[in-house]
């Protein structure tokens, strides 16, 4: 345990695996956007025809998760790339992971929950609507899986630092 009773790896593997998040979360970014203006573009993911992480990002379901045009117009400014929502995701857990707060212990678990829901459900699209394999997608997963083993460690810590203090 580290000094402030947290595990030594924890504020390192947060770094790392938000970064890696990010630049995941950027690329996919930048391969729907520059899809969706030149149609010929091939991506370094997409590696064949069902193995190609720009026919993901450029589905229905790269946006919004494929729910929110359901209410509001596929074009409205709240149908939004599922890689703007992970660069979002990404800089708030390195964000609340500089406090040693326990609120921000749990918003970090409860967000982490929320993003295996949202990896859980991309990954059943991925295989059973669109029979795809995304690696960067599949990257993201096992980013988000390795946060919220992170983020229940880190809370465990600070609520054992609370029953050592209390």
């Amino acid at each position: 345990m580290a000094a402030q009773g947290l595990p030594r790896w924890e504020s390192a593997a947060r770094r790392v695996l938000c970064l890696l998040g990010l630049l995941l979360s950027v690329y996919a970014l930048h391969v729907e956007l520059t899809k969706e203006r030149d149609p010929a573009y091939r991506a370094m993911c997409d590696l064949g025809e069902s193995v190609s992480c720009s026919k993901v990002f450029t589905s229905r379901w790269g946006r919004g998760f494929g729910l929110v045009q359901y209410f509001v117009a596929q074009d409205s400014p709240l149908n939004q790339p599922n890689s703007l929502l992970g660069i979002i995701f990404y800089t708030l857990q390195l964000a609340l992971g500089l406090t040693l707060s326990k609120k921000a212990a749990l918003a970090l678990v409860l967000s982490s929950w929320v993003s295996i829901a949202g990896s859980l459900y991309l990954a059943s699209i991925l295989v059973f609507v669109l029979e795809d394999f995304c690696l960067v997608c599949v990257s993201t997963y096992v980013v988000n899986f390795a946060l919220l083993y992170t983020n229940l460690k880190r809370r465990k810590a600070l609520e054992g630092m609370k029953e050592k203090t209390g």
